[in-house]
Protein backbone atom coordinates (compact mmCIF):
# COMPACT_ATOMS: atom_id res chain seq x y z
CA UNK A 1 0.00 0.00 0.00
CA UNK A 2 2.68 2.98 0.94
CA UNK A 3 4.73 1.68 -1.75
CA UNK A 4 1.87 2.05 -4.58
CA UNK A 5 0.84 5.33 -3.07
CA UNK A 6 4.38 6.84 -3.08
CA UNK A 7 5.27 5.29 -6.49
CA UNK A 8 1.76 7.35 -7.91
CA UNK A 9 3.65 10.86 -6.30
CA UNK A 10 7.24 9.42 -7.97
CA UNK A 11 7.39 10.91 -11.68
CA UNK A 12 10.37 8.83 -13.28
CA UNK A 13 10.69 10.96 -16.24
CA UNK A 14 11.78 14.24 -13.77
CA UNK A 15 13.88 12.62 -11.54
CA UNK A 16 15.78 11.03 -14.06
CA UNK A 17 16.18 14.52 -15.50
CA UNK A 18 17.17 15.83 -12.80
CA UNK A 19 19.57 13.29 -11.71
CA UNK A 20 21.09 13.01 -15.21
CA UNK A 21 23.94 15.13 -17.02
CA UNK A 22 23.64 16.95 -20.47
CA UNK A 23 23.59 14.64 -23.06
CA UNK A 24 22.63 11.47 -21.53
CA UNK A 25 20.03 9.16 -23.11
CA UNK A 26 18.41 6.01 -21.41
CA UNK A 27 20.32 3.58 -24.19
CA UNK A 28 23.86 4.65 -22.68
CA UNK A 29 22.91 2.24 -18.76
CA UNK A 30 20.89 -0.40 -17.93
CA UNK A 31 20.07 0.99 -14.76
CA UNK A 32 18.47 4.62 -14.89
CA UNK A 33 19.53 7.16 -12.33
CA UNK A 34 15.80 7.16 -10.61
CA UNK A 35 15.77 3.61 -10.08
CA UNK A 36 18.39 4.04 -7.41
CA UNK A 37 16.64 6.60 -5.58
CA UNK A 38 13.74 4.26 -5.66
CA UNK A 39 16.27 2.10 -4.04
CA UNK A 40 17.24 4.31 -1.85
CA UNK A 41 13.55 5.17 -0.69
CA UNK A 42 12.80 1.41 -0.58
CA UNK A 43 15.41 0.85 2.01
CA UNK A 44 14.73 4.07 4.30
CA UNK A 45 11.01 3.36 4.24
CA UNK A 46 10.84 -0.75 4.35
CA UNK A 47 14.09 -1.98 5.85
CA UNK A 48 15.54 0.80 8.12
CA UNK A 49 16.72 -1.65 10.54
CA UNK A 50 19.68 -3.85 8.00
CA UNK A 51 23.02 -3.23 6.32
CA UNK A 52 23.10 -1.87 3.06
CA UNK A 53 25.15 -5.02 2.16
CA UNK A 54 22.12 -7.12 3.28
CA UNK A 55 19.57 -5.44 1.62
CA UNK A 56 21.33 -5.90 -1.56
CA UNK A 57 22.05 -9.52 -0.81
CA UNK A 58 25.86 -9.31 -0.57
CA UNK A 59 27.30 -12.54 1.57
CA UNK A 60 30.41 -11.67 2.09
CA UNK A 61 31.86 -9.33 4.97
CA UNK A 62 34.97 -7.04 5.05
CA UNK A 63 37.39 -10.54 5.28
CA UNK A 64 35.95 -11.82 2.29
CA UNK A 65 34.33 -14.33 4.66
CA UNK A 66 30.78 -15.94 3.60
CA UNK A 67 27.90 -15.70 6.30
CA UNK A 68 24.47 -16.23 6.45
CA UNK A 69 21.83 -14.00 4.67
CA UNK A 70 17.99 -14.14 5.39
CA UNK A 71 16.76 -11.31 3.86
CA UNK A 72 14.64 -12.21 1.00
CA UNK A 73 13.34 -8.96 0.60
CA UNK A 74 14.96 -8.34 -2.44
CA UNK A 75 13.03 -11.16 -4.35
CA UNK A 76 9.45 -9.91 -3.32
CA UNK A 77 7.62 -8.77 -6.78
CA UNK A 78 6.81 -5.69 -5.01
CA UNK A 79 10.43 -4.58 -4.42
CA UNK A 80 11.40 -4.97 -7.71
CA UNK A 81 8.22 -3.57 -9.02
CA UNK A 82 8.77 -0.34 -7.15
CA UNK A 83 12.22 -0.31 -8.55
CA UNK A 84 11.39 -0.87 -12.07
CA UNK A 85 13.47 -3.96 -11.89
CA UNK A 86 12.48 -6.76 -14.90
CA UNK A 87 10.44 -9.54 -12.52
CA UNK A 88 11.47 -12.28 -14.37
CA UNK A 89 15.35 -11.50 -14.13
CA UNK A 90 17.35 -12.29 -11.10
CA UNK A 91 18.60 -8.70 -10.93
CA UNK A 92 19.44 -6.11 -8.01
CA UNK A 93 21.58 -3.82 -6.89
CA UNK A 94 24.90 -4.30 -5.08
CA UNK A 95 26.36 -2.01 -1.95
CA UNK A 96 28.95 -1.28 -4.45
CA UNK A 97 25.93 0.64 -6.56
CA UNK A 98 24.33 2.36 -4.13
CA UNK A 99 27.60 3.45 -2.29
CA UNK A 100 28.75 5.24 -5.88
CA UNK A 101 25.31 6.65 -6.53
CA UNK A 102 24.99 8.08 -3.20
CA UNK A 103 28.57 9.68 -3.51
CA UNK A 104 27.85 10.67 -7.15
CA UNK A 105 24.86 13.09 -5.98
CA UNK A 106 26.21 16.66 -6.19
CA UNK A 107 25.04 18.97 -3.76
CA UNK A 108 22.77 20.82 -6.87
CA UNK A 109 21.31 17.46 -7.51
CA UNK A 110 20.36 17.09 -4.18
CA UNK A 111 18.63 20.54 -3.43
CA UNK A 112 16.61 19.84 -6.95
CA UNK A 113 15.04 16.58 -5.25
CA UNK A 114 14.30 18.31 -2.30
CA UNK A 115 12.40 21.10 -4.42
CA UNK A 116 10.76 18.43 -6.32
CA UNK A 117 9.25 16.61 -2.82
CA UNK A 118 8.72 20.10 -1.67
CA UNK A 119 6.14 20.56 -4.27
CA UNK A 120 4.12 17.46 -3.79
CA UNK A 121 4.43 18.29 0.15
CA UNK A 122 2.89 21.60 -0.38
CA UNK A 123 0.18 20.33 -2.87
CA UNK A 124 -0.51 18.08 -0.10
CA UNK A 125 -2.45 20.73 2.22
CA UNK A 126 -0.66 19.73 5.45
CA UNK A 127 0.42 23.47 5.87
CA UNK A 128 -2.09 25.03 4.35
CA UNK A 129 -3.03 27.00 7.47
CA UNK A 130 0.38 28.59 7.52
CA UNK A 131 3.41 27.54 9.52
CA UNK A 132 6.32 28.49 11.72
CA UNK A 133 9.74 27.69 10.96
CA UNK A 134 12.59 26.13 13.35
CA UNK A 135 16.10 25.24 12.94
CA UNK A 136 17.45 22.62 15.37
CA UNK A 137 20.49 20.06 15.12
CA UNK A 138 20.95 16.81 16.18
CA UNK A 139 24.06 14.16 16.50
CA UNK A 140 25.01 12.02 13.91
CA UNK A 141 27.32 9.41 15.31
CA UNK A 142 30.13 7.47 13.39
CA UNK A 143 30.45 3.66 14.74
CA UNK A 144 34.58 4.30 14.52
CA UNK A 145 35.44 6.43 17.16
CA UNK A 146 38.81 5.62 17.94
CA UNK A 147 41.32 7.77 15.93
CA UNK A 148 43.60 6.30 13.24
CA UNK A 149 46.82 8.91 14.15
CA UNK A 150 47.03 11.87 16.13
CA UNK A 151 48.97 14.56 14.81
CA UNK A 152 50.54 17.77 16.86
CA UNK A 153 50.31 21.20 14.48
CA UNK A 154 51.68 23.96 16.27
CA UNK A 155 51.06 22.70 19.94
CA UNK A 156 47.46 21.16 18.71
CA UNK A 157 46.84 18.02 18.62
CA UNK A 158 44.88 16.80 15.40
CA UNK A 159 42.98 13.61 15.54
CA UNK A 160 42.07 11.80 12.11
CA UNK A 161 39.43 9.22 12.18
CA UNK A 162 38.04 6.58 10.26
CA UNK A 163 36.06 8.83 8.54
CA UNK A 164 38.61 11.68 8.20
CA UNK A 165 35.43 14.29 7.44
CA UNK A 166 34.07 13.80 10.60
CA UNK A 167 35.14 15.35 13.90
CA UNK A 168 34.82 15.16 17.73
CA UNK A 169 32.41 17.78 19.41
CA UNK A 170 30.37 18.19 22.53
CA UNK A 171 27.03 16.12 22.76
CA UNK A 172 23.74 17.66 23.92
CA UNK A 173 22.71 17.09 27.65
CA UNK A 174 21.48 12.71 27.28
CA UNK A 175 21.46 10.71 30.57
CA UNK A 176 23.16 7.31 28.86
CA UNK A 177 25.26 9.22 26.64
CA UNK A 178 29.00 10.87 26.70
CA UNK A 179 29.56 14.36 26.78
CA UNK A 180 31.63 14.02 23.41
CA UNK A 181 30.72 12.76 19.87
CA UNK A 182 32.46 11.85 16.95
CA UNK A 183 30.83 12.11 13.80
CA UNK A 184 28.29 14.81 12.43
CA UNK A 185 25.31 17.50 13.50
CA UNK A 186 22.92 17.84 10.74
CA UNK A 187 20.90 20.89 11.08
CA UNK A 188 17.80 21.04 9.84
CA UNK A 189 14.93 23.50 8.65
CA UNK A 190 11.78 22.37 9.66
CA UNK A 191 7.88 23.52 9.29
CA UNK A 192 5.73 23.21 12.56
CA UNK A 193 1.75 23.53 12.12
CA UNK A 194 0.83 25.60 15.03
CA UNK A 195 -2.90 24.50 14.90
CA UNK A 196 -2.07 20.44 15.21
CA UNK A 197 1.92 21.10 16.70
CA UNK A 198 3.26 18.73 13.97
CA UNK A 199 6.40 19.34 12.56
CA UNK A 200 7.91 18.56 9.16
CA UNK A 201 11.47 18.42 8.05
CA UNK A 202 12.26 20.52 4.70
CA UNK A 203 15.76 20.95 4.38
CA UNK A 204 19.08 19.65 5.75
CA UNK A 205 22.93 20.77 6.12
CA UNK A 206 25.76 18.43 7.63
CA UNK A 207 29.08 19.33 8.92
CA UNK A 208 31.40 18.03 11.70
CA UNK A 209 30.35 17.96 15.04
CA UNK A 210 32.86 20.64 16.27
CA UNK A 211 31.29 23.06 14.17
CA UNK A 212 29.31 25.51 15.97
CA UNK A 213 25.45 25.78 15.78
CA UNK A 214 24.93 29.27 14.38
CA UNK A 215 27.41 29.21 11.60
CA UNK A 216 24.30 27.52 10.02
CA UNK A 217 21.34 29.60 10.77
CA UNK A 218 21.97 31.96 7.88
CA UNK A 219 22.70 29.22 5.32
CA UNK A 220 20.07 27.60 5.90
CA UNK A 221 17.55 30.79 5.79
CA UNK A 222 19.21 31.67 2.45
CA UNK A 223 18.67 28.01 0.96
CA UNK A 224 15.46 28.03 1.90
CA UNK A 225 14.25 31.18 0.37
CA UNK A 226 16.34 30.21 -2.90
CA UNK A 227 14.24 27.65 -3.00
CA UNK A 228 10.99 29.10 -3.16
CA UNK A 229 10.01 28.96 0.59
CA UNK A 230 8.23 31.64 2.64
CA UNK A 231 10.81 31.95 5.33
CA UNK A 232 9.69 34.93 7.02
CA UNK A 233 10.62 33.93 11.28
CA UNK A 234 12.36 31.37 12.57
CA UNK A 235 12.86 29.82 15.96
CA UNK A 236 15.47 28.22 17.73
CA UNK A 237 17.41 27.31 20.62
CA UNK A 238 20.02 28.84 22.31
CA UNK A 239 23.18 27.46 20.28
CA UNK A 240 21.57 29.65 17.32
CA UNK A 241 22.08 33.55 17.27
CA UNK A 242 21.76 36.71 15.33
CA UNK A 243 23.53 39.01 17.86
CA UNK A 244 24.77 41.18 14.82
CA UNK A 245 21.86 41.23 12.54
CA UNK A 246 23.59 40.37 9.99
CA UNK A 247 21.04 36.92 8.41
CA UNK A 248 17.92 39.63 9.18
CA UNK A 249 19.41 42.26 7.23
CA UNK A 250 20.59 39.46 4.44
CA UNK A 251 17.64 37.25 4.39
CA UNK A 252 15.00 39.56 5.66
CA UNK A 253 14.22 36.16 8.20
CA UNK A 254 14.09 37.27 12.08
CA UNK A 255 15.31 34.72 14.68
CA UNK A 256 13.32 33.71 17.83
CA UNK A 257 14.84 31.93 20.55
CA UNK A 258 15.24 32.03 24.30
CA UNK A 259 18.18 34.37 25.56
CA UNK A 260 21.19 33.73 26.62
CA UNK A 261 21.79 33.94 30.50
CA UNK A 262 25.61 34.98 29.83
CA UNK A 263 23.99 38.66 28.20
CA UNK A 264 23.56 40.77 31.07
CA UNK A 265 20.69 43.09 30.62
CA UNK A 266 21.55 46.61 29.59
CA UNK A 267 21.85 49.61 31.77
CA UNK A 268 18.55 51.82 32.69
CA UNK A 269 16.42 49.03 32.03
CA UNK A 270 14.42 47.01 33.96
CA UNK A 271 14.95 43.52 34.10
CA UNK A 272 11.10 42.34 35.26
CA UNK A 273 9.17 44.73 33.01
CA UNK A 274 11.96 45.25 30.45
CA UNK A 275 11.05 49.18 30.38
CA UNK A 276 13.22 51.69 29.00
CA UNK A 277 14.65 54.65 30.21
CA UNK A 278 17.24 56.94 29.06
CA UNK A 279 19.06 56.96 32.09
CA UNK A 280 19.11 56.67 35.73
CA UNK A 281 17.12 59.66 36.48
CA UNK A 282 14.81 59.09 33.88
CA UNK A 283 10.79 58.57 35.89
CA UNK A 284 8.86 58.11 32.54
CA UNK A 285 9.49 54.74 30.34
CA UNK A 286 10.17 55.12 26.49
CA UNK A 287 7.96 54.12 23.64
CA UNK A 288 9.53 51.41 21.54
CA UNK A 289 10.23 52.66 18.17
CA UNK A 290 11.59 49.73 16.17
CA UNK A 291 14.85 48.05 14.51
CA UNK A 292 17.51 50.08 13.07
CA UNK A 293 20.78 49.27 11.56
CA UNK A 294 22.55 50.11 14.58
CA UNK A 295 19.86 48.48 17.28
CA UNK A 296 16.53 48.45 18.73
CA UNK A 297 15.39 52.93 18.76
CA UNK A 298 13.46 54.18 21.45
CA UNK A 299 11.95 57.16 22.35
CA UNK A 300 10.89 59.62 25.20
CA UNK A 301 6.89 58.87 26.10
CA UNK A 302 6.69 62.54 28.19
CA UNK A 303 4.26 64.75 27.44
CA UNK A 304 5.01 68.22 26.43
CA UNK A 305 5.52 70.01 29.88
CA UNK A 306 5.82 66.64 31.47
CA UNK A 307 9.37 66.02 31.73
CA UNK A 308 11.72 69.02 33.62
CA UNK A 309 14.64 67.39 31.89
CA UNK A 310 13.49 67.15 28.50
CA UNK A 311 15.38 70.54 27.44
CA UNK A 312 18.83 68.76 28.80
CA UNK A 313 17.66 65.21 28.07
CA UNK A 314 18.28 63.77 24.06
CA UNK A 315 14.89 62.09 24.45
CA UNK A 316 15.95 59.03 22.49
CA UNK A 317 17.72 55.79 22.77
CA UNK A 318 19.38 52.86 20.81
CA UNK A 319 20.25 49.72 22.64
CA UNK A 320 22.67 47.71 20.38
CA UNK A 321 21.58 44.13 19.33
CA UNK A 322 22.97 41.20 21.08
CA UNK A 323 22.41 37.51 22.09
CA UNK A 324 20.35 38.16 25.24
CA UNK A 325 16.64 40.03 25.67
CA UNK A 326 17.33 42.48 22.92
CA UNK A 327 17.52 40.42 20.02
CA UNK A 328 16.01 41.14 16.67
CA UNK A 329 12.75 40.82 18.03
CA UNK A 330 13.02 42.05 21.22
CA UNK A 331 12.29 39.01 24.11
CA UNK A 332 9.52 39.26 26.64
CA UNK A 333 6.20 39.88 24.24
CA UNK A 334 3.67 37.17 24.84
CA UNK A 335 3.96 36.38 20.50
CA UNK A 336 7.89 35.77 21.70
CA UNK A 337 6.78 33.51 24.18
CA UNK A 338 4.24 31.37 22.79
CA UNK A 339 6.92 31.13 19.33
CA UNK A 340 9.73 29.80 21.95
CA UNK A 341 6.95 27.37 23.18
CA UNK A 342 5.93 25.80 19.70
CA UNK A 343 9.95 25.34 19.40
CA UNK A 344 9.75 22.16 21.04
CA UNK A 345 7.65 20.78 18.51
CA UNK A 346 10.79 21.01 16.42
CA UNK A 347 12.69 18.17 17.54
CA UNK A 348 9.76 15.49 16.24
CA UNK A 349 11.50 15.12 12.57
CA UNK A 350 14.78 13.95 14.16
CA UNK A 351 12.80 11.15 15.93
CA UNK A 352 11.78 9.94 12.62
CA UNK A 353 14.63 10.36 10.61
CA UNK A 354 16.92 8.56 13.31
CA UNK A 355 14.81 5.93 14.51
CA UNK A 356 11.96 5.31 12.08
CA UNK A 357 14.35 5.96 8.98
CA UNK A 358 17.27 4.32 10.21
CA UNK A 359 19.53 7.39 9.84
CA UNK A 360 20.87 6.85 13.64
CA UNK A 361 23.34 4.21 12.07
CA UNK A 362 25.15 6.21 9.74
CA UNK A 363 26.92 3.43 7.96
CA UNK A 364 28.93 5.94 5.45
CA UNK A 365 32.49 6.95 5.46
CA UNK A 366 32.30 10.11 4.01
CA UNK A 367 30.14 13.25 4.35
CA UNK A 368 29.47 13.98 1.12
CA UNK A 369 27.66 10.02 1.27
CA UNK A 370 26.15 11.04 4.14
CA UNK A 371 24.68 14.24 3.32
CA UNK A 372 23.31 12.25 0.37
CA UNK A 373 21.59 9.88 2.47
CA UNK A 374 20.38 12.75 4.78
CA UNK A 375 18.54 14.00 2.02
CA UNK A 376 16.94 10.66 0.96
CA UNK A 377 16.28 10.26 4.36
CA UNK A 378 14.10 13.56 4.36
CA UNK A 379 12.36 13.17 1.24
CA UNK A 380 11.37 9.68 2.62
CA UNK A 381 9.91 11.32 5.83
CA UNK A 382 8.20 14.00 3.91
CA UNK A 383 6.83 10.91 1.61
CA UNK A 384 5.47 9.38 4.30
CA UNK A 385 3.68 11.99 5.83
CA UNK A 386 2.26 13.24 2.59
CA UNK A 387 0.53 9.78 2.38
CA UNK A 388 -0.38 9.72 6.01
CA UNK A 389 -0.36 5.83 6.78
CA UNK A 390 2.05 6.37 9.54
CA UNK A 391 0.15 8.94 11.46
CA UNK A 392 -0.94 8.32 14.87
CA UNK A 393 -3.89 9.38 16.70
CA UNK A 394 -4.56 12.60 16.70
CA UNK A 395 -3.71 14.83 19.48
CA UNK A 396 -6.13 16.71 21.82
CA UNK A 397 -7.27 20.43 20.23
CA UNK A 398 -6.28 21.98 24.18
CA UNK A 399 -2.58 20.97 24.20
CA UNK A 400 -2.91 23.22 21.13
CA UNK A 401 -5.12 26.17 21.85
CA UNK A 402 -2.12 28.65 21.96
CA UNK A 403 -1.86 29.60 18.10
CA UNK A 404 0.09 32.35 16.18
CA UNK A 405 -1.32 34.49 13.42
CA UNK A 406 0.41 32.83 10.60
CA UNK A 407 0.65 33.55 6.72
CA UNK A 408 -0.44 30.90 4.57
CA UNK A 409 2.94 28.85 2.80
CA UNK A 410 5.62 27.04 4.51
Amino acid sequence: MELRLIDEISDDRIINKLLSYDGFTPSMREYMPGMFLRAELLKTIKYPEISYRKFCGDNGDYDGHKKDNAFTGKDQKETRAFIGLPLNKNQFFSHVQLSQFRNSLTFEQQVNLTVYILYHFNKSGLLKDGALHCVDSTELAVDSARPLAVLKVRGKNIRNYNDIDCDCGKRRNKRDKSVYVIGYRMHTLTAICPKTGRSYPLISLLAPANHHDSHFLPYLSKLGKAMGLEVCLITADEAYHDKNGLMLAETGVYLVKPPNMKVGIPENVNAATMEVTTDEFCEIPMNYMGITTNGHEYKCAADAGECPRSYTCPQFRVIPLDNGHFQPIVHGSEESAKTIELRKNGERPFNLIKKREGLDETRVRSQRALLARCTITTMATLLLEIIGTRKKLKRKKSQFQSELPLASGF
